[in-house]
């Protein structure tokens, strides 16, 4: 070694104020996630839909009590509110150990990690509050549709896409 010492806690509350600007992105997301399903509840009778742009793409208002792309909505009103609501905490607490875990020069992972966790905390609020959540971006083409999402859907997908791709890096 260079005889130059180092201390780890030092270390770790130096790279804080970097790894905090990531949770003002995941704090972006939740608000702009709550806000549109707010407006979206506020202003769209549901179920509806509006055609936004013919054969591409509507705004709907649906309730969603399962998990993304309606699975497991056939489960039971508490079994869907608790259980997926207690696997959801499970899961922000893997999220939130692998960030403070992550250097502060990890752009990519603590962007996807941020990303993951804003959008798991706007549908675990909507589950807790509401048992259910609310979905209305919808996109198609012709008759084939993909399942109506949120923005908190849309971040936790772009978050694994960036998490995977981080997987991918050269590990030197």
């Amino acid at each position: 070694m260079n005889g130059i010492a180092i201390d780890p806690a030092a270390a770790v509350e130096a790279a804080m104020p970097r790894k905090r600007r990531f949770l003002l992105l995941s704090l972006a997301i939740l608000a702009a996630d709550q806000w549109t399903k707010w407006l979206i509840e506020l202003r769209l009778p549901e179920p509806s839909s509006t055609e936004i742009i013919p054969g591409l793409f509507h705004l709907s208002h649906v309730r969603n009590r399962g998990v993304a792309f309606g699975i497991f909505n056939s489960l039971s009103p508490e079994i869907s509110r608790w259980g997926l609501s207690l696997l959801a905490l499970g899961a922000l607490a893997l999220v939130a150990h692998l960030f403070r875990g992550a250097p502060a020069q990890a752009t990519r992972l603590l962007t996807a990690l941020a990303l993951v966790l804003g959008g798991a905390v706007g549908n675990l609020l909507d589950r807790l509050v509401q048992g259910s959540v609310t979905d209305f971006l919808g996109v198609y083409i012709g008759s084939y549709r993909w399942p109506d999402f949120n923005l908190a859907d849309s971040a936790i997908c772009v978050g694994l896409g960036l998490l995977l791709l981080d997987s991918f890096r050269s590990r030197s």
